[in-house]
């Protein structure tokens, strides 16, 4: 881990809180730090690409990059560009201002960030803090105290080129002793309260996506819901092949 070059990269932009706690935690681990990242927020742009405009980069010094673009394109930019001489060990996105838990990791760019560096042969951990029902000042010490413990564990481990590492920090204070659970994806179950409609100064409608319901349905359920919000740090492989093999079987026979 010492000797590991690292580039981080986030949805939150370059400029935010989480990206900045993510850099202090990791530096002091390993041998250089790459930040590149979106030049601006850019929450919940899922995996997507810019492929209609060019990208224009902004340098802040060798080891700070910021891109006019999504956290896919700051991956990109990140490993052919930036670090085309000197390529990240394995890269890191986060820490994400909010969970990406459950079908969250569909439309997150924290994760999508991840899917790339995977995609592109690299390992990748997707980095996420839970903010709880309260505002305020975000509290990083869960992750600042169990991220190197983390990255030590994980030293040395191989898994499949597919995949890529989701880990999600709880609130703090949540409990005392904080455990590190592997989890299964959860399933947010959507209601109509999803789509909020409200109406502006002129009388005219206009909608919000709200967030989908996370209280856990069934705390006892073995998914990364039910283990974030009883206050334990979750780590889910996600696999990046979406082929049910299942089903598989069950079409061959149909069209066999």
């Amino acid at each position: 881990l010492s000797e590991s070059t690292v580039l981080i990269s986030n949805d939150d932009s370059v400029h935010s809180q989480g990206i900045k706690i993510l850099e202090d935690i990791v530096r002091p681990l390993v041998k250089e730090v790459f930040v590149v990242a979106p030049e601006n927020e850019q929450s919940a742009v899922g995996h997507s690409l810019s492929i209609h405009d060019p990208l224009r980069i902004k340098e802040y010094d060798d080891h700070h990059v910021s891109v006019f673009g999504t956290p896919t394109d700051s991956v990109i930019v990140g490993i052919q560009k930036v670090m085309k001489d000197k390529k990240p060990d394995f890269v890191l996105s986060g820490i994400n201002h909010g969970n990406n838990i459950a079908d969250n990791v569909t439309y997150s760019g924290t994760v999508a960030a991840a899917i790339e560096a995977a995609l592109l042969g690299y390992p990748a951990l997707a980095l996420s803090q839970c903010l709880g029902e309260k505002s305020g000042p975000i509290d990083w010490s869960v992750a600042q105290e169990h991220l190197p413990i983390i990255l030590e564990k994980m030293q040395g481990m191989a898994w499949s080129s597919n995949d890529l590492i989701n880990i999600n920090f709880p609130v703090a204070g949540v409990k005392k002793e904080v455990k590190h659970r592997v989890l299964q994806q959860g399933h947010h179950q959507m209601s109509e309260e999803a789509l909020i409609e409200c109406i502006d100064p002129r009388g005219k409608p206009y909608y919000w996506i709200g967030p989908p319901n996370e209280t856990p349905a069934d705390k006892e359920l073995d998914d990364d819901i039910a283990g974030l919000f009883a206050g334990d740090i979750t780590i889910t492989p996600l696999s990046l092949n979406l082929t049910d093999h299942n089903a598989m079987i069950d079409f061959k026979k149909v069209f066999s």
